[in-house]
């Protein structure tokens, strides 16, 4: 009877021990599948800006004013300039409206579940004349990891602890064609 008792006591911490690492890699596959997005977000805002060129310093939007808010969305329905309506759509796809689990409104984010947890964007200008561009897009993680640089400065503070903070970037520079 004591040998029944201590197999199933083992068989007992197996089992937990399994939970807890499947548990754990389900975190893990949604942190990935959150930079997958991000990644892709990233890109479709380089390329715009890309295929933009002569209109490229206005994306800047300073990391004060990141987009993938509700607020940030206003005049979406007739964009003035193209520049407006991509940062428009940048900022529809930041808040997920590509996934719904309902009618996405894209004025607060409910129902829009296709993109990362507080998803922002921030466009900033590194040097004018030589056209560079830092693109950056940050979220909320699921668990807390190393804090991004702190030359990363999109959605300081916004997620509590810097810790939970994710953050993707790339830079975006014009060639002067002129010369």
């Amino acid at each position: 009877m004591i040998e029944v008792l201590i197999t199933m006591f083992i068989l007992v911490l197996g089992l937990l021990g399994v939970v807890g690492l499947q548990a754990r890699a389900q975190q893990a596959e949604t942190e990935s599948y959150q930079r997958s997005q991000a990644l892709i977000l990233l890109r479709d805002m380089a390329d715009r800006m890309n295929a933009n060129r002569a209109n490229i310093a206005s994306y800047v939007t300073g990391t004060s004013t990141p987009l993938g808010t509700g607020d940030s969305n206003t005049g979406c329905a007739t964009p003035a300039t193209p520049v407006a309506a991509d940062k428009c759509a940048w900022s529809i796809a930041l808040l997920g409206a590509a996934e719904t689990t309902g009618a996405c409104n894209t004025a607060t984010g409910a129902n829009c579940v296709g993109a990362m947890i507080g998803a922002r964007g921030c466009v900033t200008e590194l040097d004018a004349t030589a056209k560079i561009y830092l693109v950056e897009v940050v979220w909320q993680g699921l668990a807390p990891t190393a804090a991004p640089p702190a030359s990363v400065v999109c959605g300081k503070d916004l997620y509590g602890a810097e810790e939970l903070r994710r953050a993707v970037t790339t830079v975006v520079q014009i060639g002067d064609l002129g010369t």
